[in-house]
C-alpha cells in the first residue's frame, strides 16, 4: 500500500512537471533573486546551515513555499524575514526565482 502510494505520489510530481516545462524562465530568475542569495547562495547552497539549501528543489515546491510565506501560511523563526523578502514578487516572479534554483 505505501509503495503504490509512493509511486502515485511520484507520479503526480513528475506530470506536473511535464505538464508545465515553461514553469518559469531560469534567466529572468537569476536576475530577479539578489536578495535569496545571502541566505541561500549563488548556487542554492546556503553557507549558513540556519538556511535550508534550494539547489535543485523542484520547481513547484520552491513555488508553493515562497507562496506560503507570502500568505502568512509557514510559520518559525523566519517566517516574518521571508515574508518581507517575498512581498514585492508577484506568482510570475515566484516562478521564475523557482526555476532558477530548480535548475542549479
Amino acid at each position: 500500500m505505501i509503495r503504490v502510494f509512493i509511486f502515485a505520489a511520484a507520479a503526480l510530481f513528475s506530470s506536473v512537471s511535464l505538464a508545465n516545462p515553461n514553469f518559469g524562465d531560469a534567466k529572468l530568475g537569476k536576475v530577479k533573486a539578489p536578495s535569496c542569495i545571502f541566505c541561500h547562495g549563488q548556487d542554492g547552497i546556503a553557507s549558513n546551515p540556519t538556511y535550508p539549501h534550494i539547489k535543485g528543489q523542484n520547481a513547484q515546491y520552491l513555488f508553493q513555499s515562497m507562496k506560503d510565506y507570502q500568505d502568512g501560511n509557514r510559520t518559525g523563526p523566519l517566517a516574518d524575514m521571508m515574508k518581507a523578502q517575498l512581498s514585492k514578487l508577484n506568482d510570475q516572479d515566484l516562478k521564475d526565482i523557482s526555476a532558477y534554483f530548480s535548475s542549479q
